[in-house]
């Protein structure tokens, strides 16, 4: 029996993209770069925190392929590009703050979200987030976006380390009075997946955020919903 959904945030409960796209590229032009991107290859830059997406911004501008962007700064050094880190933390310095100040314009839940947020806790099961997006943005679009949905929230914070690792999930089950037993994850890309993996909690990803189904796939997801109301099918049963 399920106790407690820990669901990772963009692509998953909230369509981010825009805003995420709009920020993105006002820092990128604030200093010098490329700053046209389109949010259909912007949501490959995210999923491992707001410093990588700056990195394969900076490594796209500079030739790198769509399909490696997932693996930029994870299995794959922006380097390679000659992206370094002293200007990636550069952009950041303006992504940052520029984003949490406008991280709520165009972004909203993907349909049937919270109304499956309500079944859940009706039901009895804990909620929380574990983003690596920055963490003033996480907890400002949680109190805007799903008020009283989530038991907790984590974002991005020093002391924590990033998905996959399992840190953010282990945090947000201590902090829910919880253990991994009953405990299940889910989210939209492959950092999800093998965050699930590292927790060693079941996961669920879902096909309508950044990642397609057939790329879940390749990268290890088994059980994959379309839609909000399959996901609650998967989760409450009905």
């Amino acid at each position: 029996m399920i106790k407690a959904a820990v669901f990772d945030m963009d692509g998953t409960i909230l369509d981010t993209i825009d805003d995420m796209t709009d920020s993105l590229n006002y820092s990128l032009r604030l200093c010098g770069h490329r700053g046209d991107f389109q949010a259909s290859l912007v949501r490959y830059f995210f999923g491992s925190a707001a410093l990588v997406a700056v990195e394969r911004a900076l490594a796209s501008e500079a030739g790198a392929p769509q399909e490696l962007l997932p693996e930029i700064g994870e299995a794959v050094s922006a380097e390679r590009w000659g992206v370094s880190r002293a200007e990636a933390e550069r952009v950041l310095e303006v992504y940052r703050p520029h984003y949490a100040a406008h991280c709520n314009i165009r972004t909203g839940p993907y349909p049937g979200i919270a109304k499956l947020l309500q079944r859940l806790r009706s039901s009895g099961i804990q909620t929380a987030v574990v983003s690596n997006k920055p963490d003033e943005a996480v907890q400002t679009l949680v109190r805007e976006q799903f008020p009283g949905l989530f038991d907790c929230a984590l974002g991005e914070r020093a002391g924590l380390r990033r998905k996959p690792a399992p840190d953010m999930v282990s945090e947000a089950l201590r902090l829910m009075d919880m253990d991994a037993e009953g405990a299940i994850y889910i989210g939209d890309t492959e950092v999800d997946v093998r965050t699930a993996e590292n927790s060693r909690i079941p996961c669920v990803a879902v096909s309508w955020g950044f990642r397609s189904e057939a790329y879940l796939r390749e990268v290890g997801a088994q059980c994959i919903a379309g839609s909000a109301e399959e996901l609650g099918e998967l989760l409450l049963g009905s």
